[in-house]
């Protein structure tokens, strides 16, 4: 019940950056508050919805983030994974970086170990797998530099990709909702930044 409170606390703590974040937020709460069951039991859709805990990798020089080739959704995605029954969130962050990319995560000092974006949406795949994943995005510190060994058996690659490789993607090449997030990334990077050059 504690991870579930601290779930619950940290979904509170999002601000969201459009209506749509906004009415996703609303939707998780309202999820929250009234299931019984939070985490998948059965692969693949068991129960739907169910929590999912993304993960960006984010070099602020440019504003560019590492992507994911997933060879089962067929599009470039943030890192990540399903929730573990009971497991917290940032704990599920640290056991994907390690599984999936090889490297420990670390988390980005302005949001530490909460998530900084949401998102409610129905997956791809065919009928029998489609299932709702309600997404926890986590802001990881990294740079162009950094080595990675990619899980094969999930990945055909990752590479980095500025908001404009983004913005210029076709359609259903790169997780719908990456947009927006880079959006609030970038607009919580510049008022920092006038932060710092008010003082």
């Amino acid at each position: 019940m504690q991870v579930r409170e601290e779930i619950r606390a940290m979904v509170e703590a999002i601000v969201p950056v459009d209506e749509l974040e906004a009415r996703h937020r609303a939707e998780c709460l309202a999820w929250l508050a009234e299931t019984r069951d939070i985490f998948r039991r059965e692969k693949p859709r068991t129960p739907s919805p169910h929590l999912v805990a993304y993960f960006l990798l984010y070099d602020e020089t440019d504003g560019s983030v590492l992507l994911v080739d997933h060879r089962k959704a067929g599009m470039w995605l943030p890192s990540g994974g399903h929730v573990e029954p009971a497991e917290h969130p940032a704990e599920t962050v640290r056991r994907e970086m390690l599984e999936e990319l090889g490297a420990p995560a670390v988390f980005h000092p302005r949001f530490g170990a909460r998530p900084a974006f949401l998102t409610v949406s129905r997956t791809v795949g065919s009928p029998a797998e489609q299932h709702v994943d309600v997404s926890l995005w986590f802001v990881l510190s990294g740079d162009r530099d950094q080595t990675f060994v990619p899980d094969s058996g999930e990945f055909h690659g990752v590479r980095w990709w500025t908001p404009h490789d983004v913005a210029a993607a076709a359609p259903g090449a790169v997780e719908p909702h990456l947009s927006r997030m880079l959006g609030k990334l970038a607009a919580l990077r510049d008022r920092g930044a006038t932060r710092c050059t008010a003082t």
